[in-house]
């Protein structure tokens, strides 16, 4: 407190100095600095010089350091492995439709193909003579041949053996016996596939049966006379023919 006392007395003392005698008490000589201006301005171009090295420091111009790059720069390295291919991307939508090109010119002929092989297989066969029933079933002989294509067909065993395989179309036509009954089937192997049947009448009249079959290669088609208790017979004579038996190759197997 006593030293605040005495200092306020100093401080008036310095303040009422006149300005010529600041440097007979030793303090530094600096101009006056307004506080809106900067301190120690700059003097123009040739006629200011910088009192301390601080100021010389800051008139230094600001130089940016540069590296040439290309004197950094190595030699090209060897090529490197090939990496593995990437997956193939998505589908894009289909484009739109090009522009129609010009027609071309013809073509010339090619060489003659192969003549187309087509299947035949037919037969067409006939009796004469009647014929009746015994005491056990009995295949139909036949003594007309009509067509007979590759020989195929047997007259004396009455079998058509099959060589081409495919569907075929089989007719079987006979003529009743006076007050005798009518009974054959028309055989595929060893099975009765169809039957031609007429009861005893006083009138005989002509009957017919037709089926088509799947035959394959191998198989026979016949007639067989049933057996039975009573009298079974088909008429015929050598004058006209009566008793046929006709097949033929509709479609082969190889077409189907």
């Amino acid at each position: 407190m006593a030293l605040a006392q005495m200092a306020a007395p100093a401080l008036l003392l310095l303040l009422a100095l006149p300005a010529g005698a600041w440097p007979s008490l030793g303090l530094p000589q600096r101009p006056c600095v307004h506080c809106c201006r900067p301190a120690w301005p700059r003097a123009a171009p040739g006629s200011y010089t910088p009192e301390s090295d601080r100021e010389k420091w800051l008139q230094v111009p600001h130089v940016r350091p540069t590296i040439d790059i290309s004197i950094l720069k190595g030699e090209k390295g060897d090529t490197g492995v090939r990496g593995h291919s990437g997956r193939s991307g998505k589908e894009g939508p289909p484009g739109s439709p090009g522009i129609q090109g010009h027609k071309g010119q013809k073509g010339q002929a090619g060489p003659p193909g192969t003549p187309c092989q087509r299947a035949y297989a037919a037969f067409s066969v006939g009796r004469r003579q009647g014929l009746h029933s015994t005491g056990a079933f009995r295949a139909v002989p036949f003594d007309t041949e009509l067509v007979n294509l590759d020989g195929a067909f047997d007259l004396a065993s009455g079998h058509f053996l099959c060589a081409v395989p495919g569907v075929y179309f089989l007719s079987l036509t006979v003529h009743t016996w006076n007050y005798k009954e009518t009974y054959l089937h028309v055989m595929h192997n060893q099975q009765a596939t169809a039957v031609l049947y007429a009861q005893p009448s006083e009138r005989s009249v002509m009957q017919a049966q037709s089926l088509l079959l799947s035959l394959a290669a191998g198989d026979t088609v016949w007639v067989r006379m049933f057996k039975r208790d009573q009298d079974n017979a088909i008429y015929g004579e050598h004058g006209d023919l009566y008793i046929t038996f006709s097949g033929h190759l509709v479609k082969p197997a190889t077409e189907l």
